[in-house]
């Protein structure tokens, strides 16, 4: 516990001081700021001493939700009450070192028997099993002369996981229509899908190529064929966990948006009847999760990736992809994720014609948007010239690998990390229509 001067006293042993300059020129005044100063003393010690008496009369329960998206703000809230008598004060919540909070300190005032409810905003910034731990209260002391700080033990821990907020947004536009907003590309109409699904009558805008000549002959009027998009198809994110991941794009890093981007293709595929699977690199203790179907898979994969960030080691894609294939025996589209460099190739190439033999190949590459800023910028000096110069030639490289990879048979999607998730989901519904998804 700690008693801390408060700005009432200040303001008073300010006027008692100035009433002291003042003495120094009327002799006067010398009696009354003698005086002055040992009612301020004495008031000051009373109410200290009242204020000490207040220790551990405020009780504080925190209310946090069980889990937090990253990349977003949420609200905490603290219950505050008091058994022993009115208190008031300031308080400050002990939240994890890497949240920016905004309303802190937080003013209260309780009455005995009745509890109060404070809240604030933190923007949840980093993903894992975070920490609130304490709570710091400067309770006033009767007069206000004091501030008596004290912490609370209240310890209560929250799983930070990737955003899964986008998968309620995109539902929502889904539901309404209005995907475009967000750049992904409608879906074609039912009945032009590429699995047979069932016949039904001829409707207007039918295709010509949609008309089951046979069936209709039989009944007497023109039938159709239904399709559907294939099902039972699997998806398999490898994920690149290495020091290159650790990028940052806006307030997340490539990693992040990474993990977002592979949750919201995920529920898409899985409301597809696909299965979807995960396989990581690029750390200690890589993870598999193998592809299921069912919908909460969603919260597998969150699971399985919440608490992961990525490492300082070099990514090994050879080795990853052996490590894909001995979990991995029906055929896959499997999705490499990382960010790729042109000293890649003696690993890269390899794994790439490894996993090509019996599963179907997408890499998304993410870009720096340093490297766009960099171009961007006005060319006014010689070092800025040389910088633009080294910076064309790092993307001929890339341009270059890229275009090795595709001649190899492998879709490339070359895009920044913020929007990665809409490039994924476009991909992967331009595949499943044209019956390639693996």
């Amino acid at each position: 516990m700690l008693l801390l001067p408060a700005r009432r006293l200040l303001i008073a042993a300010a006027l008692w001081l100035a009433l002291g300059l003042a003495a120094s020129f009327a002799p006067a005044l010398l009696g009354v700021w003698q005086a002055a100063g040992a009612a301020l003393l004495g008031l000051a010690l009373v109410d200290g001493l009242a204020g000490r008496r207040r220790r551990g009369r405020v009780s504080v329960r925190r209310e946090l939700p069980h889990s937090m998206p990253v990349g977003t703000w949420q609200t905490v809230g603290l219950r505050l009450s008091s058994e022993a008598g009115a208190a008031r004060g300031w308080l400050v919540d002990g939240h994890p070192a890497a949240f920016v909070s905004e309303g802190l300190p937080v003013p209260f005032a309780l009455t005995p028997g009745r509890w109060l409810r404070v809240a604030y905003r933190v923007s949840v910034s980093e993903r894992g099993r975070q920490v609130f731990d304490g709570v710091s209260l400067r309770l006033s002391s009767p007069l206000r002369l004091w501030q008596v700080q004290e912490s609370v033990a209240v310890r209560d821990e929250v799983r930070v996981f990737p955003n899964f907020a986008r998968i309620a947004h995109y539902t929502l536009l889904a539901t309404d229509n209005r995907l475009s907003q967000i750049g992904i590309l409608q879906r074609r109409r039912r009945g032009e899908g590429m699995e047979f699904q069932q016949l039904r009558d001829y409707r207007q805008d039918d295709a010509p190529k949609q008309i089951d000549w046979k069936a209709s002959a039989r009944v007497g009027r023109l039938i159709s064929r239904d399709y559907q998009d294939e099902r039972d198809q699997q998806i398999v994110f490898l994920l690149d966990c290495s020091a290159r991941m650790r990028a940052r794009d806006g307030d997340l890093s490539h990693f992040d948006h990474t993990l977002n981007a592979l949750l919201l293709l995920a529920y898409v595929a899985l409301r597809q009847g696909d299965a979807v699977g995960l396989a990581t690199f690029g750390h200690p203790g890589p993870r598999v999760l193998p592809p299921g179907k069912s919908v909460a898979m969603v919260n597998s994969l969150m699971k399985a990736v919440y608490d992961l960030q990525p490492s300082r080691q070099v990514p090994d894609y050879l080795a990853a992809g052996e490590t894909l294939s001995r979990h991995l025996r029906k055929r896959a589209l499997v999705i490499l994720v990382t960010n790729l460099r042109d000293e890649d190739d003696d690993t890269l190439l390899p794994a790439v014609r490894h996993l090509r033999r019996r599963h179907a190949l997408t890499v998304a590459s993410l870009r720096e948007p340093v490297l766009d800023e960099l171009l961007a910028a006005p060319v006014g000096d010689f070092d800025a010239a040389l910088t633009r110069a080294a910076g064309l030639e790092y993307l001929q490289a890339r341009r270059r690998q890229v275009m090795r990879l595709q001649h190899g048979g492998v879709h490339v999607l070359d895009v920044g990390a913020s929007e990665l998730p809409v490039a994924l989901i476009n991909h992967y519904w331009a595949r499943k229509r044209a019956g390639a998804l693996c």
